[in-house]
Order: C-alpha cells, then structure tokens, then sequence
C-alpha cells in the first residue's frame, strides 16, 4: 500500500521579500547572516551592501553586547561612520570619549584610529557605513564629527522632511548621510534617476519603493542599494511617520 507523503511544513518554501538584481537590492534583516571579525571580539557583524554585490562602500549592522567592542583603535584606511540605532556607545576618536545613545552618530575621517564599546547594560545596535575617501584637489579634508539627530539641522519640504546628519553641501565630504522622512501617504515627487548612489535603512513605518520597473514592499530594519541611474521613488505608507537613514556619495566629478 503506497503511504501518503507528508505535506510540506508552512516556511520550507522560501518565499520572502529579498532581491538582488545588477542594480539594486532589497534586504529583509531576517536574510542576512552574522559574520565575525578578529578585531571585534565578542561582536557581531551583518553585513549588508560590499563591493562583492557591486555597491563602491560597506555598509553592515553592529550587534554588540554589554562590554565589547572594538580590539583597540580601528584604523582600516577608509571612513567610518556610525549611527546608533539602540543601546550606548562609547566612540573614542582623537583622545575624546563620546557616549552616543540612540540617534547619536559620529564620522571619523580617513587615517584617524576610533575605537567602540558597548557602555551600556544591553545590547548595542548601530548601522555601520566605510567608504575609501576620494580626495578633491584644493579642497581640505573633513574632520571628526560627533553629533545626535536631535539637534541636527531640519529641512521641511510639506509632509516630507530630511534630517541631515553629515556632509550637506560641504565640499570636504565625499558622501552624505540623511535621515528622510515621510507622512502617511506621502511620496518623493518625481521618479528619481540620477548618478548619486544610496544604501538605505528603514529606521520606522512602511513604504513602497519602485526600483527598476519594480514596486517593492519596505518594513522597518529592510536594506536597500540603489546604484546609479536605476530608476526609484517611494511612497509611505502605514499608520505612521515613515524614516529612513540614507547614504548617498556626492561632491566629486565622475570622468
């Protein structure tokens, strides 16, 4: 007698909201797997855009619990940036130790040493972006910069609005980091197409984002890369403010 076969358990076929195309990405946290590193005892990395997908930085989620931290100063040879997305950090960068809790930030410029732990009784978060710097002739190089999104300087545009953390038309900086932000129901106003490339987190809400000729459904935590040119608008949708961190590179001539 020939014995039934099973029906497969809900979840053993992988349908989720991940893509990765030449272009773009779209990230869901629940995809991404931990890495570990031999100078961050103790901490977790998840990496999220690299060069091996073809974004020109790297951008990861630092998980550190109470205590750890960095093994000593950093110095990797590109730029840091760090936001802090729960927990306590204390960066130390040119003798100084700042102790960022979350919405705290801080840049540390190309060949300056940093060093990160976790001060705090529970686990850290922060979004982690490095960029080699690509200098402009004439132009002075940035410098550290420590700051919280609570007293950055606010741009209002109607029911959308950025938070500009760093790098807002200032020519030192060869990138800038933003924190955008939507009413329910609004949207950017036009399709975007242009040479600027992003790495997105969804800090807070939800959002549709057109990439390519793709509408794609955003929840909190999700990653996004955009590379240059590839079409995308977005569109908040949800019960509440829609926010999100937004890398984009700037300032410097393409040839």
């Amino acid at each position: 007698m020939r014995v039934p076969t099973p029906n497969p358990p809900p979840g053993i076929i992988g349908h989720n909201r991940t893509m990765l195309a030449p272009s773009y990405c779209v990230f869901p946290p629940e995809g991404i797997m931990d890495s570990l590193l031999p100078n961050w005892p103790g901490c977790v990395i998840r990496f999220q855009a690299s060069r091996q997908m073809g974004a020109r930085f790297t951008q990861a989620v630092l998980l550190l619990p109470p205590g750890a931290g960095s093994a000593g100063p950093v110095d990797d040879g590109v730029q840091a940036f760090l936001y802090v997305r729960a927990g306590v950090l204390e960066v130390t960068v040119e003798g100084v130790t700042h102790s960022l809790g979350a919405g705290g930030y801080a840049y540390v410029p190309q060949g300056v040493p940093y060093a990160v732990r976790n001060a705090g009784e529970g686990e850290a978060r922060a979004i982690w972006v490095r960029k080699p710097y690509q200098p402009a002739a004439g132009v002075p190089g940035p410098k550290v910069l420590i700051g919280h999104r609570d007293t950055a300087l606010r741009e209002e545009s109607g029911p959308r609005w950025r938070i500009c953390l760093l790098g807002l038309r200032e020519m030192p900086m060869d990138f800038e980091m933003n924190i955008m932000c939507y009413a329910p129901g609004a949207h950017f106003w036009c399709v975007e197409t242009h040479v600027m490339e992003h790495g997105m987190v969804m800090l807070q809400g939800q959002a549709l984002q057109l990439l390519g000729r793709d509408w794609h459904e955003l929840w909190t935590d999700d990653f996004v890369w955009m590379g240059p040119y590839v079409p995308q608008q977005i569109y908040a949708t949800g019960a509440e403010v829609c926010e999100y961190l937004l890398y984009k590179d700037v300032n410097r001539d393409v040839i």
